[in-house]
């Protein structure tokens, strides 16, 4: 996104106002600040602007497997800041990095009717809300910053230093936002396809650039890591990724993007049997992945039964008490296969979402090198899920290689659960997985097509991991030595901003608005008694 520099900023101000000062006795200055800080006029721009940015790293990553893009689901606004607060300390810059909103922490967090399962049960004004937010905070992140910015250029000219003048307006040309893209969740879209279209339409609006959604049943969806999954035709799928489409290109959003998620692998139910037109169709490419049952004098159809014609014969579909149809038994990978070519090559999608039950790179490779067959560039969103047990399911998966190699013993490290035992975090075992871990990403990105790495519900674990910590030291023996030890010294030594947590919410940008508007009058929060100074050196 080219940005207007102070420079250019200046020149067209000094133009209007020819004595560098705008009416009211209003400094050139402080309005260029102004208007350096409001990058965006609307959320919509957000949107537009960040599907750009992503569209740009997919080109990279088609290039260049090792440009792979990463995310943390964020249920605040807050969080979301910090986050990316963090990347660019860590970085100095944000390019790779964007926020995943998760449906799952939206249902168990941010909705009225307390904390509730990952069912769709919310309300669809809270997802909407959530982004409006996160772009709050992250806008006033930059407002933060850029204030800070500019306090250094006023020092600098203050004391007649121009070679720190000059270095202070090449840092404030050089700042990069903390706006990022947002992934955003939109489950099964709320309803049908108009209802599809509209939530669609108000997370666009809210800023937006990528929406990520499934195939399941609306009315019945379920969490992609729980039980009785029911999916959709691919032809009901594929009107929802066109309602998401025309969201987009209405808004004018050209370049958003759709990811389409597909539940198949664990779903073994579907709600409809779709009708086929012709051979080889997407509905019968769907029905026959049906259980049937062969019609008998022993087992004859009965009033009210369904019947489908299947190589020259009648059957009968197995159908559950609740009416849902079931699929046959080991059919999920190919079904997964069939649903992410159809909603690449005819539903418009952009990035697909194959849910897993385990983190296990051969078994998504597998499936991608049979989706690539058709679509080359087919790239991924990947749910590093904290629904799995990544450390027993590694372990595992490093125990089965060994014994598969030779290297171990069957008994030299136990099955199933007891892998789980500290007593393995230091032994070959534990830092063989420790290993495979930390590269997950990067061999899923280059052997998968994984294009997005993403955790689902990270802040949900480690705000009640935090909370669990500083609970049982404050409550505990050691009172404020909990507190101290495990937070503030922490933030102090590592840099992070928060702890001055009046300046992070916008103290000292309150107190610049006022220097603006009334001068020596303003009335500032921080002066000599401010007790934030005791941070002022870190």
């Amino acid at each position: 996104m080219q940005r207007t520099t102070y420079a250019q900023h200046r020149e067209a101000l000094l133009a209007r106002y020819p004595n560098g000062v705008a009416p009211g006795d209003i400094a050139i200055d402080d309005i260029i600040q102004l208007k350096l800080q409001n990058t965006f006029s609307t959320h919509l721009d957000i949107a537009r602007s960040m599907a750009g940015v992503m569209r740009d790293d997919m080109a990279e990553y088609d290039l260049d497997s090792s440009k792979f893009t990463q995310s943390l689901g964020c249920w605040s606004g807050f969080h979301a800041q910090q986050m990316i607060k963090s990347v660019k300390r860590l970085r100095g810059t944000t390019k790779g990095a964007y926020v995943y909103l998760s449906g799952w922490m939206v249902a168990g967090l941010r909705n009225r009717w307390g904390h509730l399962p990952d069912q769709s049960m919310h309300e669809k004004t809270a997802v909407v809300d959530l982004i409006e937010e996160i772009y709050v905070s992250l806008r006033q992140a930059d407002e933060v910053a850029i204030n800070d910015l500019f306090k250094v250029l006023k020092t600098a000219r203050d004391a007649g230093d121009q070679i720190a003048e000059q270095a202070a307006i090449k840092a404030i040309d050089a700042f990069e936002t903390h706006v990022v893209p947002i992934i955003a969740d939109i489950d099964a879209g709320f309803g049908n396809e108009n209802a599809t279209y509209l939530l669609a339409k108000e997370m666009i609006k809210a800023g937006a650039c990528c929406l990520q959604i499934e195939n399941q049943v609306s009315d019945a969806k379920q969490c992609g890591h729980q039980d009785g999954k029911v999916t959709v035709p691919r032809e009901d799928f594929i009107e929802k990724l066109r309602a998401c489409r025309l969201a987009f290109e209405e808004l004018g959003v050209d370049q958003g993007v759709i990811v389409a998620r597909t539940d198949s692998l664990g779903a073994g139910l579907t709600q409809k049997v779709p009708v086929s037109q012709s051979p080889g169709d997407l509905a019968s490419d769907y029905i026959k992945w049906l259980k049937t049952e062969a019609i008998t004098p022993e087992n004859p159809i009965q009033d009210g039964e369904v019947a489908l014609y299947r190589d020259g014969q009648f059957v009968k579909p197995v159908r559950m008490p609740n009416g849902l149809f079931a699929f046959q038994d080991g059919t999920g990978k190919a079904r997964v296969i069939e649903d992410c070519i159809s909603s690449l090559t005819q539903g418009g999608a952009d990035l697909l979402w194959i849910e897993t039950d385990t983190p296990n790179v051969d078994e998504i490779a597998s499936m991608v090198n049979e989706i690539r067959k058709v679509v080359p560039n087919a790239k991924l969103t990947y749910n590093n899920s904290p629904s799995f047990n990544w450390t027993l399911n590694l372990r595992k998966q490093v125990r089965d290689q060994w014994i598969a190699e030779g290297k171990i013993h069957a008994d030299s490290y136990p099955e199933g659960a007891a892998l789980m035992s500290a007593e393995y975090d230091d032994a070959d075992l534990g830092r063989e997985t420790d290993a495979r871990l930390a590269r997950f990403q990067v061999d899923i990105s280059a052997r998968a097509g994984v294009f997005h790495n993403l955790i689902t519900l990270p802040t949900f674990h480690l705000t009640a991991k935090s909370m669990d910590e500083l609970s049982r030291g404050y409550f505990g023996d050691d009172k404020m030595k909990a507190y101290v030890n495990s937070v503030q010294r922490e933030e102090i030594r590592r840099g992070v901003s928060a702890v001055k947590h009046q300046h992070e919410v916008g103290s000292d940008l309150g107190d610049t608005f006022k220097e603006m508007v009334a001068g020596e009058r303003a009335l500032k929060a921080g002066g000599h008694g401010n007790t934030m100074n005791q941070f002022a050196a870190e």
